[in-house]
């Protein structure tokens, strides 16, 4: 069990059925009246987040959410297969499941997968990524204004911003939590 005042950013528990984590949270002790707890919480097998005050007396479940590393193998129609790294199972997921960051995600790469008493929920890409352009417009010459970016196509088929001087064949970084370019890949 673990009450609303134990409550740290990333604790996970259990909430009317569902499985909840922490955002963001505040202890407010104002100067009249009792204290409370005020929680940013994501359900993480739907993503939705709310906002709620909690009794810091409340007291919940703890929900353990298993994260594993497994490798991505390939899809085939809907389906997506992970390989347990111990096991060398072939694990298939389907497509809602993976979420928006996944399009970065290329054959043979590590993934966590997650999964609550057994099912799995969520496939969380690495962070960071380093893929290959494999089509863009060509830069300008001369154009040196600050921050201009144009449209690129990565080797996932994932489409992003870049900025003028990357061309065809560049290697570059991108975060997978915002979809955006950070820099070129060190050769």
């Amino acid at each position: 069990m673990i009450s609303a005042s134990d409550f740290r950013n990333g604790v996970t528990f259990e909430m009317d059925g569902n499985v909840m984590q922490v955002v963001e949270f505040q202890h407010v002790k104002p100067g009249k009246g009792a204290a409370f707890v005020r929680v940013k919480m994501k359900n993480v097998i739907s993503g939705a987040v709310t906002e709620t005050t909690f009794n810091p007396t409340d007291k919940f479940e703890n929900a353990y959410v298993e994260r594993k590393d497994m490798e991505y193998s390939y899809n085939d129609g809907d389906l997506y297969y992970f390989m347990d790294m111990e096991s060398y199972e072939l694990v298939p997921m389907e497509a809602k499941l993976l979420g928006d960051s996944f399009r970065f995600v290329k054959e043979n790469m590590t993934c966590k997968v997650m999964s609550y008493k057994g099912s799995v929920f969520g496939v969380e890409p690495p962070n960071f990524v380093e893929l290959e352009v494999t089509h863009t417009d060509p830069g300008l010459r001369g154009d040196t204004a600050t921050n201009v970016l144009k449209p690129a196509v990565l080797e996932t088929g994932a489409e992003i911003k870049v900025p003028l001087f990357i061309d065809t064949g560049d290697k570059i970084r991108v975060d997978t939590r915002t979809g955006e370019y950070l820099e070129r890949a060190k050769n």
